[in-house]
């Protein structure tokens, strides 16, 4: 969340001057407007190096500490406003306590929570805020922070799964190119040359491998610099909608990680909505969210899907089956659950077993 430095004037007509957090020009005027402050001048102050360093957005781990904070402390009867005050001085990184001291300010002003943390998305997102939002509807806001608490954390172990797969494979390639290239460029010419002096005609295999090695050690530069630029048309065309679609379907189908990701989007999902269910969220709302959350494009068109099947007045189990990224057994189980009126029950279930299954029971 930027930092603006404001000039403004209340209803006195007295000067304000001072500093302030907040997502935009416009929510810091709504929110000085709250105080019988307008808004004369903002501007934007750039972060220094040291600040985005040591003042970057808080981790999950910072959120999901703060969210079983904050749900002790409501089960306890610790009112609302002090808990906030409370949280935020215990806060050690700077824009997750500027946040939280901003939804004080929007509270005490007669604001709700969640819509006081939806001036924040960059830390307090759409999953969250509904979720907060549906827990004060029904007076089970202890109840919420507690599943938002265990939510992220298993969110937290997913994404480090996530990332373990990725890693393995492209550590392996990079040493086998590192290895190659080294032998190359250093190991081969030294023995080229004792096969010039031997003057014996050479094997084809063995010609290819003094080729490349006399390619490398020439263009190497130039194989860096194409290297390069293939890096950089791949991020851009990832970056595109088709791009990322086309990369994210790869993934899945991959022989080596492809079905260990396939575990963790499933897991992922069901997680998601089994906690966005037992919270009260919408069956729509629910879906869109956990399809905005799910990291693949995939997964998240075959959500999408089933969002409209449900608007149309259809089932939930027809387009996850149509889809064929969601094994059999998951959909088979959805179904039952949607029949039985079990369904954030199912889903649950469906949850822990692919966490198990990826190593995120523990």
């Amino acid at each position: 969340m930027p930092n603006f430095s404001f000039k403004g004037r209340n209803r006195q007509g007295q000067a304000i001057a001072g500093e302030r957090a907040a997502d935009s020009r416009q929510a810091l005027a709504l929110a000085l407007r709250r105080e019988q402050v307008f808004l004369l001048d903002a501007q934007e102050k750039k972060a220094s190096r040291f600040n985005l360093e040591f003042g970057g957005n808080p981790t999950p781990k910072d959120i999901a500490v703060f969210t079983r904070q904050f749900s002790v402390m409501i089960d306890s009867g610790v009112p609302l406003v002090q808990c906030l005050q409370i949280l935020a001085e215990t806060q050690e990184n700077k824009k997750f306590r500027a946040a939280i001291q901003n939804v004080t300010k929007e509270v005490e002003s007669g604001n709700n929570l969640a819509a006081s943390m939806k001036m924040s998305p960059k830390i307090f997102d759409e999953l969250y805020t509904n979720m907060v939002a549906a827990g004060e509807t029904g007076g089970i806001l202890d109840t919420i922070f507690q599943r938002l608490s265990v939510y992220i954390e298993k969110a937290v172990k997913l994404k480090r799964a996530v990332q373990s797969a990725m890693v393995y494979p492209v550590a392996v390639v990079l040493i086998a190119a590192s290895v190659i290239t080294l032998i190359l460029w250093k190991v081969v010419p030294a023995f080229t040359e004792l096969f010039n002096s031997m003057n014996v005609d050479l094997p084809l295999p063995t010609r290819i491998v003094i080729g490349a090695s006399q390619f490398v050690g020439s263009y190497g530069i130039f194989v860096f610099i194409g290297l390069g630029i293939l890096i950089f048309m791949f991020k851009s065309y990832y970056a595109t909608p088709k791009g990322r679609y086309t990369v994210d379907g790869l993934l899945l189908k991959a022989p080596i990680f492809g079905p260990l990701l396939r575990k963790i989007a499933v897991a992922r999902f069901t997680r998601t909505m089994a906690t966005l269910i037992a919270s009260g969220v919408p069956i729509l709302d629910c879906l869109d969210i956990t399809a905005r959350t799910s990291g693949n494009a995939i997964i998240e068109e075959a959500i999408l899907n089933v969002k409209n099947a449900i608007e149309e007045g259809r089932t939930i189990v027809d387009p996850l089956r149509a889809s064929g990224v969601f094994p059999s057994m998951v959909v088979s189980m959805i179904g039952v659950g949607e029949q039985a009126g079990a369904l954030e029950s199912m889903l649950t279930k469906i949850a822990d077993f692919y966490e198990e299954e990826v190593g995120l029971d523990n």
